[in-house]
C-alpha cells in the first residue's frame, strides 16, 4: 500500500489512465479505481472530488508556473513574444509527464464528459493568461484573444512534439508561434495588396463615374 499522499495520487491517476483504457470511462467507477491502486475509495475521496477530476491533476500547478512566467518575462517584450517565453518556461512539465500525459489526451478524445472537463479546465487556463496579460498593460479584448492565440499554438506544438519527438519540444513551441505570426502577417500583407490593387483599377475615373449600364 502507498505510504505517503503524492505516492497515492500517482498511484490513483495511473490506475484510473490503465481502467479508462482497459474498460473505458463511463464503465470504471471510483472504487475499482482505489482497489487497482490499493487503497479504499474514502482514500480516493480524500484525493480527488469524483473519478474525472484524477486526469486533471496537474493543471494548478500548471496554470500557477505559467501565470508567474507571463508575470516575469521582461517589461520590453511584447505580448506575444511574452506568451512563447512563459509556454517555452513550462515545458519541461509537457516532458515530465508525457507518459502519462499522451495517453491520457487518448481516453480524453474517446470519452464526452472528460472532453467537456477539458474544455472547462481550457478556458479557466484562458482566462488566467488573459488576466495576467492585463495586468502588463494589455486591453482586455486583445488579452482575451492573445491568450486563446497562445493557447493554440502552444497546443499545435505539443501536438507536433507528440508526432515526432527527435525535435525539442521547445522548437516546435517556437515554431508554432512563429507560424501563427507569419500568418497573421501574410493575411495583412494580402489585404493591402488587395486595397491597392483596387484603388489602382479605379485610379483616374472621376467621382462619380462608374461602368456603362
Amino acid at each position: 500500500m502507498p505510504r505517503n499522499g503524492r505516492e497515492v495520487r500517482k498511484r490513483l491517476q495511473w490506475s484510473a489512465l490503465e481502467l479508462f483504457r482497459d474498460r473505458g470511462y463511463e464503465q470504471t467507477t471510483a472504487a475499482e479505481i482505489a482497489a487497482r491502486a490499493g487503497v479504499t475509495e474514502r482514500t480516493f475521496f480524500r484525493h480527488f472530488a469524483d473519478k474525472r477530476d484524477v486526469l486533471f491533476d496537474g493543471e494548478v500547478a500548471f496554470s500557477e508556473a505559467l501565470m508567474a512566467a507571463i508575470s516575469n518575462a521582461p517589461a520590453a517584450l511584447g505580448p506575444w513574444q511574452t506568451l512563447l517565453v512563459a509556454f517555452d518556461s513550462v515545458k519541461h512539465l509537457f516532458v515530465e509527464n508525457r507518459p502519462f500525459t499522451e495517453p491520457r489526451q487518448q481516453v480524453i478524445a474517446a470519452a464526452p464528459a472528460l472532453q467537456e472537463r477539458a474544455m472547462a479546465k481550457s478556458r479557466a487556463l484562458v482566462a488566467a493568461v488573459a488576466s495576467a496579460l492585463c495586468k502588463r498593460s494589455i486591453a482586455e479584448p486583445d488579452a482575451n484573444l492573445l491568450a486563446w492565440m497562445g493557447m493554440a499554438a502552444s497546443s499545435y506544438g505539443v501536438a507536433a512534439w507528440f508526432r515526432d519527438s527527435s525535435t525539442d519540444l521547445g522548437e516546435h513551441m517556437r515554431r508554432a508561434f512563429q507560424q501563427a505570426s507569419r500568418l497573421a502577417q501574410l493575411d495583412a500583407a494580402q489585404a493591402r495588396t488587395k486595397a491597392k490593387s483596387s484603388g489602382t483599377g479605379t485610379k483616374g475615373r472621376k467621382p462619380g463615374t462608374g461602368p456603362a449600364s
